[in-house]
Order: C-alpha cells, then structure tokens, then sequence
C-alpha cells in the first residue's frame, strides 16, 4: 500500500532528499484510493508545508513536537506500557514478526517506531495492513487528538491512518481529554522527567529500569527508517 510508504515519510524527520521527491510523493498521494479527496488535499497540503519551505524551519517544528515530552512519542508503547517490563517483551514480540515476515530494521531504529512500523504494513496485503493499524487505532486517535489541541497539521498523518484501519475512533472525544491533559514539553515538565530519570538510573535504582527493557533510540537528523528486506 503505497499511500503508507509516503505518510511514513511524512512522519519521519524531514530531510533534503525528500525535498527533491516532491513531486513523485504528490503523485502517490492523489493516487490513493484508500482516502477520500478531502484527505487526500490534506495529506497534499502537508506535503508542501512541510517542503515547500525552509528545511531548517520544518525540523525545528518536528523537534518541538515530536522530541519534547512523551503525549506525541512515535513509539507505540511508550502510549501503552511507559517503561514497564512489558514493553521490552512488547518489542521482541514485534521484532520477531517482523524478522519472520524477511522485514530487517537498523539497529538504531525501536521496532515500535511508528513510521517503521508503517513501512512494514506497506509492505504486507492490504487486509494485512489495515489489520495492523486497526491493532494501534485508539493511539492513533489520541496522537491525532493531542495534535489537534496543539494546532498541528500533522494530525493529517494520524486522520489518515484511522480512515485506512476503517475503526471508528472518536477523535473529538480523545480530544476533549486532551484538552484536559498536563503538558509535558515544558521547560519545567522537562526538568522534571530529567529529575526523575536521575533517580531512577543512579544507584540502588534496583527494577524500576530493568536492563533487558530497550530504551529510545537518541536519532540524529540525518538518520532516518533504514530496512532491509530479506531476498
């Protein structure tokens, strides 16, 4: 499924070799049948907000949104276990459906990395894909709902998505509770969470970071979702 391929993209880091594939990502996105124009027009728009100008401007908004607090992480567990034992075990899972389906990740990259993520289901039968993102459609909905509350026109990723999986997820009541939500990408929220953190890997930190557990990829601008498909 094409259409995922470029919203995975979209999702990723903005990088200069995107910018030089506007137009054949335009292409993909007019194409899609899977979304209805409106969306389409959208996910269009975003494509040229995100491009179309400075390239510097576009990653200091990704960064401020996406790198800055947990509400909009791109993990998907990070939404479901935090830091819980179960979301080591969560991710081994889902490395080992991936690696049994010939989808081989970098090693910088998290398995739960929503745009690899995405590039996996684009990569599977339609049923498939839209299976798997009806697995994660209420995080969906609440990443949409938080952007919503933020202003953001990257909520047209996440509304995307939701109309592919064909779940029903009331946005607007996700947002409503979003509404409501602590904002954790505050300078004072920051501190914070490097305060907690202090605590918890010093010594006598004892479980409450088990070592087996795999922890945020620190990624660098130029990296993005590297994978290998077994022949």
């Amino acid at each position: 499924m094409d259409i995922l391929k470029v919203i995975s993209r979209l999702m990723d880091y903005p990088k200069a070799e995107l910018q030089a594939q506007v137009t054949e990502l335009e292409a993909v996105i007019l194409a899609a049948r899977e979304i209805s124009p409106a969306m389409r027009q959208r996910l269009n728009d975003l494509l040229h907000q995100i491009y179309d100008g400075d390239l510097m401007d576009a990653q200091e908004q990704y960064s401020g949104l996406f790198d800055r607090g947990r509400a909009l992480s791109l993990l998907l567990f990070e939404h479901v276990h935090g830091e819980s034992r179960d979301r080591g075990q969560a991710m081994v899972d889902l490395l080992a459906v991936y690696r049994s389906q010939g989808f081989h990740i970098d090693v910088r990259e998290l398995p739960d990395f929503i745009p690899l993520y995405l590039e996996f289901l684009a990569h599977r039968p339609d049923l498939e894909a839209r299976e798997g993102l009806a697995d994660v459609a209420h995080i969906l909905g609440l990443l949409s709902a938080r952007l919503k509350e933020r202003s953001s026109p990257y909520d047209t990723l996440f509304d995307s998505l939701l109309m592919i999986s064909g779940v029903p997820v009331d946005v607007e009541e996700l947002r409503s509770k979003a509404a409501g939500e602590k904002r954790d990408d505050t300078p004072e929220a920051l501190d914070k969470i490097w305060e907690e953190e202090a605590v918890t890997f010093g010594a006598g930190g004892g479980d409450s970071c088990p070592s087996n557990t795999p922890q945020p990829p620190q990624r660098s601008p130029n990296d993005s979702v590297a994978v290998r498909w077994a022949n």
